[in-house]
């Protein structure tokens, strides 16, 4: 069975938490699925959830490299040469991390409003980036756009393998087997 959900900002990626803070299961009513990988409790989009052992394991082991794009809003305007460094790789503490594609891309207009929104600054500019990896370090994104000097404000997974967020509204999820 597989069950995508679009994980809202804030939300915690595991079923139970002791502090009473929202968690998957205020989302996913499904029993016996788990998540096929983590998103940050500061970050929103696509999470696959999955009772399927072996396809958890395609998803997150890096050792199958696939494939994850998120959208990324960044503080600052990226120059050609940060883009370039996000992609021919930037060294982190765990080592050299690179995107197989970055682009800059337009606001997404489809994008839902976050809650709390992401602080505006008239004097600091802004700018959204389309960024896929192949790998899944912790917190990797923001950590290798902060080294090219473009700190991450707001992060959505919209695919993650075949499987892409779609149409999918915060918190709604869709069953897929």
């Amino acid at each position: 069975m597989i069950v995508l959900l679009n994980k809202p900002y804030g939300v915690l990626c595991q079923f139970t938490d002791r502090e009473g803070r929202a968690t998957l299961a205020d989302y996913v009513r499904v029993p016996g699925v788990y998540a096929a990988g983590r998103l940050d409790h500061d970050s929103e989009g696509l999470l696959v959830l999955t009772d399927d052992g072996a396809l958890a394991h395609r998803l997150t082991d890096p050792r199958h490299k696939g494939a994850k794009t998120y959208l990324v809003q960044v503080e600052g305007e990226p120059s050609e040469a940060q883009v370039r460094a996000l992609r021919d790789g930037v060294v982190l503490n765990d080592g050299l991390a690179r995107a197989e594609e970055v682009q800059r891309v337009a606001a997404p207009k489809w994008l839902w409003p976050r809650n709390p929104p992401v602080r505006f600054r008239k004097t600091v500019p802004d700018a959204w980036l389309a960024l896929t990896l192949r790998e899944g370090r912790n917190r990797q994104v923001r950590r290798m756009t902060a080294a090219v000097g473009l700190p991450t404000l707001r992060l959505v997974r919209t695919r993650v393998g075949d499987y892409t967020l779609g149409s999918l509204q915060p918190g709604e999820s869709r069953r897929l087997l």
